[in-house]
């Protein structure tokens, strides 16, 4: 097998959605730096950069799984039997990103609800509510692309630079990066450069969740 660049790393993204965690919850886990698995390392001077095999060992050891079902996420074949008690894929809800603006599709604190959702198979997240966005056009370039599924937990805690999703009472939902979260005001950086970031009053926003997976 002569591994792509792009396998290795939703490899890393799956390893760590597998065992309900972030990449950068994995990255601390094995005792790394948190920004180890970032989608901002993973090239170097414009060009695809590898993470180191001791790397990829520290996070294996960190959540008990094997190098054979590493390759087994990178190849996209059937993963090795889990040991008892973990989590396998599941099934969560997704709709575009586009329309979940509407207020069909979540309750007042932000969960799914109705019967416009599609389905799609995921590795296991713990969160039981959580849900997936595809993502559509270029504001969110070039952390997440035209296409991209991102996995929303509304039960995961939020934490200063963590990706997150947000509605607006107003109805308009955006993916930003919390930059500060006050009692009156929430600050957003943008991902894309090209777009502004935000500062919100608290009570103009619906609700707030963060990413906890993608699919890139």
């Amino acid at each position: 097998m002569n591994p792509r660049h792009e396998d290795v790393w939703k490899a890393i993204d799956a390893l760590a959605a597998e065992h309900g965690l972030t990449p950068s919850g994995l990255a601390r886990k094995a005792g790394l730096d948190p920004t180890t698995f970032n989608p901002s390392k993973r090239k170097q001077g414009g060009k695809p950069r590898w993470p180191s095999f001791e790397t990829i060992i520290k996070a294996l050891d960190a959540v008990g799984d094997t190098l054979e079902n590493f390759t087994a996420l990178m190849t996209g074949s059937a993963p090795q039997a889990r040991r008892p008690g973990a989590p396998g894929p599941r099934r969560v809800p997704l709709i575009g990103l586009a329309q979940a603006g509407s207020d069909a599709f979540f309750d007042d604190a932000g969960y799914p609800t109705g019967g416009g959702w599609d389905e799609i198979e995921l590795p296991s997240i713990n969160d039981p509510h959580a849900y997936a966005l595809e993502i559509s056009g270029d504001s969110m370039e070039p952390v997440y692309r035209d296409g991209d599924v991102v996995v929303v937990s509304p039960a995961a805690p939020i934490r200063r630079g963590d990706r997150v999703v947000v509605k607006t009472r107003d109805g308009e939902v955006m993916a930003k990066e919390l930059v500060r979260k006050s009692a009156r005001k929430i600050e957003l950086a943008s991902l894309n450069p090209a777009y502004p970031g935000r500062s919100l009053d608290i009570d103009d926003v619906a609700w707030i969740a963060r990413i906890v997976w993608a699919s890139q």
